[in-house]
């Protein structure tokens, strides 16, 4: 049996400014969105695991690499923003035992319109 995808739509793509975050609430959980240059949007948790603050929405945005990055404004921690893989702990363990890596969400622009799948 295959799980049936909502796509939420979350803002415009223009209410998104270029390289840096912004916090959507999908399906009661925060999400940070994040659009690129290329006018890409990619998603992940805004749960940041290090210090246990709903904050990477905030984070900065950059690159390692071709792999576009966030790099968390408390601690410095560093996650690829297509995969959620941590790429730097910076030396730092999570908070509570929670994962390093990120949840991700996929996401689309149809319309000019920002679109975030989830179950």
């Amino acid at each position: 049996m295959s799980t049936v995808l909502v796509r939420t739509d979350v803002c415009a793509l223009d209410a998104l400014v270029p390289e840096r975050g912004a916090a959507a609430l999908v399906d009661g959980r925060q999400v940070a969105l994040f659009r690129l240059a290329d006018d890409t949007v990619l998603a992940v948790q805004n749960h940041d695991p290090f210090c246990g603050a709903n904050v990477l929405s905030r984070g900065i945005v950059g690159s390692v690499g071709d792999a576009p990055t966030v790099t968390s404004p408390m601690h410095k921690q560093v996650w690829d923003l297509r995969t959620g893989a941590c790429l730097d702990t910076g030396g730092k363990v999570p908070v509570l035992d929670e994962p390093v890596d990120l949840a991700t969400w996929a996401v689309e622009v149809r319309d000019g319109r920002v679109l975030v799948a989830h179950a």
